[in-house]
Formats: structure tokens, C-alpha cells, sequence
């Protein structure tokens, strides 16, 4: 599939697929984390302002006051549309973000860590372990467009 179409399309069917797109042994499967669905859905325009303003310092007070909320009524409505915490919904969205810009950029981690929203490459690389199992620097080398080496 990689040779053939090339490795843009074969992430993304890998992703859909729920497997690595080229296997480097022992590592963990990658899967993006869609929000669960829920029959309610009153947060769903902040969460997309969330999602776009990622390098914000997105408290749960700042959050919460821009919804008009508590920062109590905020975390609990959140919770009960989302399935998790709105620290670790973020976090979780900041990694997602990160490996966008991993796969598609040559941006140093330093850099990407900024532009998601983590204080510093130590801190994405903390979330990126818990979340992936594995480094941003080699999520990026198993994930990279390799088209030349292809």
C-alpha cells in the first residue's frame, strides 16, 4: 500500500485499520481517540474552540467561564459528556495534535510541544509515553511520510 499510493494514505488507512503502518516491533497500536457519543451535547461548540485553541493555557477556570459555568458545574457537565476530565481531555487532544505535526512537519519536538499547548518537549514527551507507549522522535520515524525509503 505504501509503495503504491503512499505513506499519507497508508497512515491514514492503518489508523482506520488500527494498526501501525509499518511495524517496528513490540510498539503499542495507534488509534486516534474520538470523543464518546452521548445524547447530550452542550459542550460540543466549546470543545471544538478547545481543540482549536490548543497552545492557550486552558484552565478548567478559564474554560469554564467562557461556557458560563462553574468551574464545579463545568468539570462535572464535562465529565458526563466526554467520559473523562477536561485536563485529561486536553492533553489527550494536545497528543493528537502533536502526532499531526510529527507526521507532517519537520518542527522539533521543542517546538511542537509549544504549539499544542505543553509547557516544554519533556512534558509532550511525558503524555506521549502514557498515551503511546512510545517517543515522540520515534512515533515520528515509524509514522513519517517515508516515500523515499518506500
Amino acid at each position: 500500500m505504501r509503495k503504491e499510493q503512499g505513506s499519507k494514505v497508508a497512515n491514514v488507512i492503518a489508523r482506520r485499520m488500527v494498526v501501525p503502518p509499518h511495524r517496528d516491533g513490540g510498539q503499542a497500536q495507534y488509534v486516534a481517540m474520538p470523543l464518546p457519543s452521548t445524547t447530550i451535547d452542550t459542550l460540543g461548540p466549546l470543545l471544538d474552540w478547545m481543540t482549536e485553541h490548543l497552545a492557550l493555557d486552558l484552565t478548567v477556570t478559564a474554560v469554564a467561564a467562557k461556557a458560563n459555568m462553574s468551574p464545579r458545574t463545568f468539570a462535572r457537565r464535562f465529565q458526563a459528556e466526554t467520559g473523562t476530565t477536561p485536563a485529561r481531555w486536553l492533553g489527550d487532544q494536545r497528543v493528537l495534535a502533536a502526532q499531526h505535526l510529527l507526521e507532517n512537519s519537520d518542527l522539533s519536538v521543542d517546538v511542537i510541544a509549544e504549539r499544542v499547548g505543553f509547557r516544554g518537549g519533556a512534558v509532550l514527551r511525558q503524555h506521549f509515553l502514557r498515551l503511546r507507549h512510545t517517543t515522540p522522535q520515534a512515533y515520528r520515524r515509524t509514522f513519517r511520510d517515508t516515500e523515499r525509503t518506500g
